[in-house]
């Protein structure tokens, strides 16, 4: 089985703090393109599948025995050249380690669990892209490494924090709820469904069957294969995230890396606020480009050709050594121009104010339904005593 042992390469103070940690991966096609793929939160590594088919010409692994070696045939199918990808699990998910400590968990402890991995395949550079939380690893990874980086796209992103909060709203409350009292294959995928998906979507007929009902077989299938994450894994990443922040030096070392970015996005996203991606987007700039679809969190499953085409166009402004003046798409800036300026500082602060009282209901919430959880508990836990009729005298 295709492990890396995340001490091994790693300075003696990383390699104390890791050691026994595996990370699982497979890698895809052949060729001279090197591409990580990082996933989010509870996702495995085939969580990529439509990317690793459209960038690598195929979903075969290479360790497959049964697979036959064809690789003048790899990539041929798109416009940059042969490529090779590497899809791995996250630690705490699927087949790498789960620490049981959520200290041991942290978007920059992953980001040098991925950037093992770079060192255990061999892999001087690579392009790097990241989704959800893969996409907060994965800016990690660029600010701790940007030398290393050959360009970085990061899909269904947010800055980490109360950023990680969906929109409160009952739709968004409903899926919540649901997600915490999934205990079987069954209810993580009906709610798995609503979580990643725009409704239009999911509604839409293909055959004789809406995708909602095709998808959710599938994700049964899926869900029962791998099996539910463990507590330590979802509590720990669920932890990576919440203490994710990107300081303005690394955003600065990312800008000044010397390699183009791409935020890509889904309109409809109910997990991670598109708001969040476009403010992120800005701070990239002059290196960024903003890319939008009509699609939910898992645009890259909803959207699978637009989003392999910007990926595939990434890849090739890369190599091509394109300039970020011509890559990104964001207005030019005049000079002398400030009203717009201060109107757009005053609409931040009022985004932030709004979003910190959000983070506060949102912990209310969740302490009302601990509560009424542990309270449920209690009490189908005490037992009525019985008092028998008195004898008479």
């Amino acid at each position: 089985m295709p492990y890396c042992e995340v001490g091994k390469t790693q300075n003696a103070v990383d390699a104390a703090l890791n050691n026994g940690i595996q990370i699982y991966y497979r890698t895809y096609g052949h060729g001279p393109i090197k591409v990580l793929l990082i996933t989010g939160l509870a996702g495995t590594h085939d969580s990529w599948g439509p990317q690793i088919r459209g960038l690598a010409g195929t979903d075969r692994a290479n360790d497959d025995e049964t697979m036959a070696v064809d690789r003048e045939s790899d990539g041929a199918n798109n416009e940059v050249g042969g490529i090779e990808v590497c899809s791995l699990d996250n630690r705490g998910m699927g087949r790498s380690s789960v620490p049981t400590k959520k200290s041991d968990y942290s978007t920059r402890i992953m980001a040098k669990d991925a950037i093992a991995l770079l060192d255990h395949l061999g892999w001087k550079k690579a392009h790097v892209f990241g989704h959800s939380m893969g996409a907060m690893i994965a800016c990690k990874m660029a600010a701790l490494v940007p030398d290393r980086i050959l360009s970085l796209a990061l899909l269904n992103v947010t800055g980490g924090g109360f950023e990680c909060c969906p929109k409160l709203d009952r739709k968004t409350l409903s899926i919540a709820i649901r997600f915490l009292k999934a205990k079987t294959p069954e209810q993580r995928a009906a709610v798995d469904l609503d979580t990643h998906y725009s409704e239009e979507y999911l509604e839409e007929f293909v055959g004789s069957d809406t995708r909602r009902v095709i998808l959710y077989q599938e994700y049964v299938k899926g869900i029962t294969a791998s099996g539910m994450q463990s507590n330590h894994g979802f509590e720990g990443q669920i932890n990576a995230c919440w203490r994710h922040k990107m300081t303005r030096a690394e955003i600065d070392l990312i800008r000044s890396g010397g390699f183009l970015v791409s935020v890509i996005h889904g309109r409809q996203d109910v997990i991670a606020q598109i708001n969040h991606a476009r403010r992120l987007a800005e701070k990239l700039q002059p290196v960024a480009r903003m890319v939008e679809f009509h699609g939910g969190h898992l645009v890259t499953h909803e959207r699978t050709e637009e989003v392999n085409q910007a990926l595939l166009e990434l890849i090739k402004a890369s190599e091509m050594k394109m300039s970020p003046h011509d890559w990104n798409n964001f207005p030019k800036k005049r000079s002398g121009v400030t009203e717009a300026s201060n109107r757009t500082t005053v609409e931040r602060e009022t985004s932030i104010i709004i979003a910190k009282i959000h983070v506060f209901l949102v912990y209310l919430i969740s302490l009302f339904m601990t509560a009424f959880k542990y309270g449920r508990s209690s009490l189908q836990r005490l037992k009525p005593v019985r008092v028998g009729a008195s004898s008479p005298k």
